[in-house]
C-alpha cells in the first residue's frame, strides 16, 4: 500500500508538469520553432527524467530491485545534464531576452539558477541516501517538486498575480509536501524528517530567488549579461 502512493504520487506529478507545458505551447504562448534548441534538449531531458521518477517506483513496487539500482544509475547522470542545460538556458534566456516580461532579469537568472541547483543538490543528496530507503524516495520527491514550479508558472495567470505569483506557486508545492506529510503520519504516526526537509528546501528556494533579484550586485551581473546579447 505504502509504494502504490509513491508511483500514483509520481505520476500525478510527472502528468502535471506535462499539462503544463503542452497547454501552454497548445495555446500559441511559445513560438515552438523559434525556441533554441538547446531548450528542446533540456525538455526532453526532463521528460527522461519524469519517465525515470515513475519507472522507478513501478519496479519498486514490482520487487525489480536490480533493475531499478541500474536506472538509478542512469537518473544520477540525467540529472546532471538536466542541470547543466538549465543553467545555460537561463544564462542565454536573459541574454537574448527570451523570458516573460513580466520578470526582471535579475529575478529570472536567479529563479533558473537557484531551482537547476537545488534540484540537482537534492538528486545527489538522495543518492548518497540510497541505502535508507524512506530518506532516497522523498527527497527525490522533493526534488521533483522543485520541478513543478515551472509548470505550475504556465497553468497560473502570472501576469495578473504580480507580486503574489511567485508565493501562490510556492503554496502550491507545498500542497504536495503536506500531501506526502499526511501519507507518514497515516503510515508510521509521525511525518518523517525527509518530508520536512524537503518542504523547508521547496520554501528556502523561493526565498532566496527573492534574495538574490533584490541584491544589487546580482542585479549587475544578470544586466551585464543582457546587455551582452
Amino acid at each position: 500500500m505504502d509504494q502504490r502512493f509513491f508511483v500514483r504520487f509520481s505520476i500525478v506529478m510527472a502528468a502535471i508538469i506535462i499539462f503544463g507545458f503542452a497547454q501552454f505551447a497548445a495555446r500559441g504562448m511559445v513560438d515552438l520553432p523559434a525556441v533554441p534548441q538547446w531548450v528542446h534538449l533540456h525538455g526532453v531531458l526532463m521528460l527522461g527524467w519524469l519517465a525515470i521518477l515513475v519507472t522507478q517506483n513501478l519496479l519498486i513496487q514490482r520487487g525489480k530491485i536490480a533493475l531499478h539500482r541500474k536506472i538509478g544509475r542512469l537518473g544520477g547522470g540525467l540529472a546532471l545534464m538536466i542541470c547543466l542545460t538549465g543553467l545555460y538556458t537561463g544564462y542565454m534566456a536573459v541574454q537574448l531576452e527570451r523570458f516573460p516580461p513580466f520578470f526582471t532579469n535579475a529575478y529570472f537568472l536567479a529563479l533558473t539558477f537557484t531551482e537547476m541547483l537545488a534540484f540537482a543538490i537534492m538528486v545527489v543528496w538522495a543518492i548518497m541516501l540510497r541505502r535508507q530507503t524512506q530518506w532516497h524516495r522523498r527527497i527525490m520527491i522533493g526534488a521533483t517538486i522543485i520541478a513543478l514550479e515551472p509548470a505550475f508558472g504556465r497553468l497560473l495567470p502570472m501576469p495578473l498575480l504580480g507580486d503574489w505569483g511567485e508565493w501562490i506557486i510556492l503554496i502550491c508545492q507545498l500542497v504536495f509536501v503536506v500531501v506526502l506529510a499526511w501519507h507518514d503520519r497515516k503510515i508510521t504516526g509521525h511525518i518523517h524528517p525527509a518530508t520536512l526537509a524537503s518542504g523547508a528546501i521547496v520554501a528556502a528556494v523561493h526565498v532566496v530567488v527573492t534574495g538574490l533579484s533584490l541584491f544589487p550586485p546580482f542585479q549587475r551581473i544578470a544586466d551585464s549579461i543582457a546587455a551582452a546579447g
